[in-house]
């Protein structure tokens, strides 16, 4: 594979990083939560990504609405496969389990795929639910996104991470930001200080 990485913007401030980045944002108000999602959604379908969305919330009639504002049709979009929409549910947990393995293979596949269909780099936006909190293999949840850290350095698809702290208690979303190397904090990317190395974080 070509370790050529391109560099994107990620629809919030005109920087630029190299395909691949993990980034958690930490939110509290659905507005937050929604923005995000479309300022990302709209820039990754702007540069010609290959561009997806886990969510339970995010409305299609809303981002339809956003995207036809920058001159985007929603329904062109999702029906060539540049733009995909799922469920949380649906994609983390199928068959009410939630399994690292399988959802490492789902990101390997679909940056795969882009590839080889074309596309200059691939981008998903995933909210995680609660449920993580009940669900079997809820308890990988921090194992899995420190192996998304490993997995993006061969197969660098894009990922941004929603956490809605009314619905995880402090020391949960202080062990999700150990496994995000950067953060989205009030519409800027920054660099995440208690980020853990998923070497380190894996050994413990």
């Amino acid at each position: 594979m070509n370790n050529q990485k391109p560099t994107i913007t990620l629809g919030f401030t005109p920087e630029r990083f190299p395909a691949g980045v993990h980034i958690c944002q930490i939110f509290s108000e659905d507005s937050e939560r929604e923005e995000a999602m479309l300022q990302y959604l709209q820039s990754g379908l702007a540069s010609g990504e290959r561009t997806c969305c886990f969510s339970d919330k995010a409305v299609a009639p809303v981002v339809e609405k956003h995207l036809a504002c920058h001159g985007v049709s929603y329904g062109e979009r999702c029906a060539c496969g540049d733009l995909t929409m799922a469920s949380t549910k649906d994609i983390y947990f199928k068959d009410d389990c939630f399994d690292p393995e399988r959802m490492l293979e789902t990101l390997t596949k679909y940056h795969e795929d882009s590839v080889s269909q074309g596309y200059p780099a691939a981008r998903v936006i995933g909210e995680m639910s609660p449920e993580i909190q009940h669900v079997r293999g809820g308890s990988r949840l921090l194992e899995y996104e420190s192996k998304v850290s490993l997995l993006q350095r061969e197969h660098p698809v894009t990922c941004v991470c929603q956490y809605d702290a009314r619905s995880f208690d402090g020391a949960m979303i202080m062990d999700v930001l150990k496994v995000h190397p950067l953060m989205v904090i009030r519409g800027a990317v920054v660099r995440n200080p208690f980020f853990v190395p998923p070497e380190e974080f894996l050994s413990r």
